[in-house]
This record gives structure tokens, sequence and C-alpha cells, in this order.
């Protein structure tokens, strides 16, 4: 064999091998990103019910320089949640949810109906607690600023309002849409009366962040690790694969007899 054809094959063998690495290197980046960005939803179809399924780690979505006051009305253990209904209700339905998650979206769009009429007759009482699970997974901003408007607009009188305006209009869970501010007030636009002043101030200042930092904190210290975390009565119902808004409905119903 020529000196010239040794070196042809040695420089083949060298391409090779020099591209089998470039693969190597391109799957094992693949496989980080997949095992450290990627957050899996699984939907109960029947229900319409998602859990997110993803580790919350150690980080609590980031620093914040707002403060840790409690929207007006707060409730709950230290005052973590935001209620809407009566007190008087015999059953309490507790919400963990993050405002970019998509099976929290999954859970609001088929359920949101029947809570709003079961909390407007009295029967139902719902705590929603506001975490930044998307955050610490995806990165971004989004969960904590979307979570700071909705107390500010807690603080207005208008959350109930403004929160499913946010889950109608939720981006893609990639999308950090939530992050800018100016979109969160836009969105405010659609809640009659909520824009002024002093809640473009609560939203642009993170008045609330803190306070959403501590949600998660309790989220997190309470072992959950998805949303939505729903549980009725202190029973988690996103476990039950055949609950649906109807049976949830007759279970409020059947608790209030």
């Amino acid at each position: 064999m020529s000196e010239k054809n040794r070196e042809g094959k040695r420089a083949a063998r060298d391409r090779l091998a020099e591209e089998r690495e470039k693969q190597r290197a391109a799957e094992k980046r693949r496989r980080t990103l997949i095992v450290g960005a990627a957050v899996v939803c699984v939907l109960g179809l029947a229900a319409v019910i998602g859990v997110v399924a993803a580790n919350s780690g150690d980080d609590s979505s980031g620093s914040t320089s707002g403060s840790a006051a409690a929207p007006k009305g707060a409730a709950g253990k230290d005052d973590l949640a935001i209620p809407v209904g009566k007190d008087s209700a015999k059953s309490t339905l507790t919400v963990w949810e993050d405002f970019r998650c998509p099976a929290c979206k999954s859970f609001e769009d088929g359920f949101r109906s029947t809570i709003h009429e079961l909390t407007d007759a009295g029967q139902l009482k719902a705590e929603y607690h506001t975490v930044t699970l998307i955050d610490s997974n995806m990165g971004g901003s989004g969960s904590l600023h979307a979570g700071n408007a909705a107390a500010c607009a807690q603080d207005a009188g208008k959350f109930t309002e403004y929160h499913d305006v946010l889950y109608e209009n939720q981006p893609k869970e990639t999308d950090d849409t939530f992050a800018d501010n100016g979109k969160l007030i836009d969105l405010a636009g659609k809640v009659d009366g909520l824009v002024t002043d002093s809640f473009k101030s609560c939203v642009n200042d993170g008045k609330h962040d803190g306070w959403i930092q501590k949600s998660y904190k309790a989220f997190q210290d309470a072992g959950h690790s998805g949303t939505p975390t729903v549980l009725l009565n202190g029973k988690n119902i996103m476990n039950d694969q055949t609950m649906t808004p109807a049976k949830l409905k007759q279970m409020v119903q059947d608790a209030d007899k």
C-alpha cells in the first residue's frame, strides 16, 4: 500500500472518529436537556385532569426583590391561600397551581364552571395557592410574575376573574410570556375596572413576589411534586382517574347534606 493511500485511510478514520464523538456529545446534550428541563404532563382524559410530574428541586425559582406581603384577604396556614367562596361552606377545595402549567389549564378548563357554580352556591370554598414549579424546572419568571399579578388582582377584589383570564390566555409552556409585566397588565384589561394605577404599580413592583416564593416553599415542604395538586377536604382528587366535574359536584353536594 502506498504512503498516499495509508494517509488517506488514516484521515478517513480520523474524520469518522471525530464525527462519532460529535454525535455522542450531541446525544449527551439532548439527554441532559430532556432530563433537566422537560415537564411531563399526564392527562386524565375522562376528567380533563392533568398532573405535571416534575422534580421540584431545591431552588425556589430564583431570587426576588419583592416583599413577602400577603394580598388582602389571604387565608389558610401562614396566610398563603387566596380564598374564594363562603367560609360557611362544608367542603374546601385546596388548589396548588402554576399559571404557566398546561396541565393546570386543562384542569381549569374542565372544572372551572363547576367550581364557580359550587362556590357561588355556598357549598364549596376554594383556596388557591400559586407556585413557581415551571420557572424552577424550565427557567424564566413567568410563573412568579403571573402569580404576583393574580395576588395584585386579589388586592383589587378581582382575583377570580383575573385568575380565569390568565388561564384562558396561557402561552405555550416554553414561552415565558408571563414574565412581561406589560402583557399581564394588558390581560388585566379584560377584567372590568382592574387596571388602575395601584394595580399597575403592584404588578411592576413585584409587591407579592416574596409571598409567592413562600407559597412555593410550602408546596415543597408539604411533599407535593406536581401541579395541579387538588385536595377536596384534604383528599387528593388528582389520584382518582375517574374524577369528573359531575363527580366532584356530587361529592360536594353529598357533604353539604
